[in-house]
């Protein structure tokens, strides 16, 4: 890339992460050009849709949500290390206001470009949920896609409900585990 489409590159996205911390990312994307002082086919030629600017804001994060359940298969115990992760991707999921429901539509959509990133998050809490249930640590009732819709719903309230949010998030990671007899 040359070194002033470079620079716009750079200010696209430091541009794009204000305005989705402000607005979150249904924000015009014509205003993060605007704000960056460039023309809007500047930002398309960059970032053609929503969602592969998205993808590129987010791909730092992805990939740190993956390395954060590798390193927790290895030093937490199971069920730790899967309330631990739980809580991470729920906070990756409310990085901005909306991008919850964009995340859960790509994993269901092939053809989105933030598919990949989304199977690849679910793929790395699979492999802890399967953990922990192997050990008996958490219930085996509930399958990898069940608990990334447990982890929708904290977000959403996280985002809608705020003042409940953690409470919300307790009663999910502790209705993971297995019922007492």
């Amino acid at each position: 890339m040359r070194a002033d489409a470079r620079r716009n590159y750079e200010r696209l996205l430091s541009e794009a992460k204000t305005a989705f911390d402000k607005h979150g990312i249904h924000t015009s994307l014509d205003d993060i050009a605007r704000q960056a002082g460039l023309g809007n086919a500047t930002l398309y030629r960059h970032f053609p849709t929503r969602e592969s600017l998205l993808k590129t804001m987010l791909h730092d994060s992805i990939k740190e949500l993956g390395t954060t359940a590798e390193e927790l298969l290895t030093t937490e115990p199971a069920g730790e290390a899967l309330a631990t992760w739980v809580r991470a991707a729920v906070a990756h999921a409310t990085t901005y206001r909306g991008l919850v429901t964009l995340l859960m539509d790509s994993l269901k959509d092939e053809a989105s470009e933030l598919n990949n990133a989304c199977t690849s998050m679910q793929s790395s809490g699979k492999h802890l949920l399967e953990r922990a249930q192997r050990s008996g640590e958490v219930r085996d009732d509930t399958s990898p896609s069940e608990l990334f819709a447990l982890i929708a719903s904290a977000a959403w309230a996280r985002e809608h409900a705020p003042d409940e949010a953690d409470q919300v998030l307790t009663v999910l990671i502790d209705g993971l585990w297995p019922p007492r007899r």
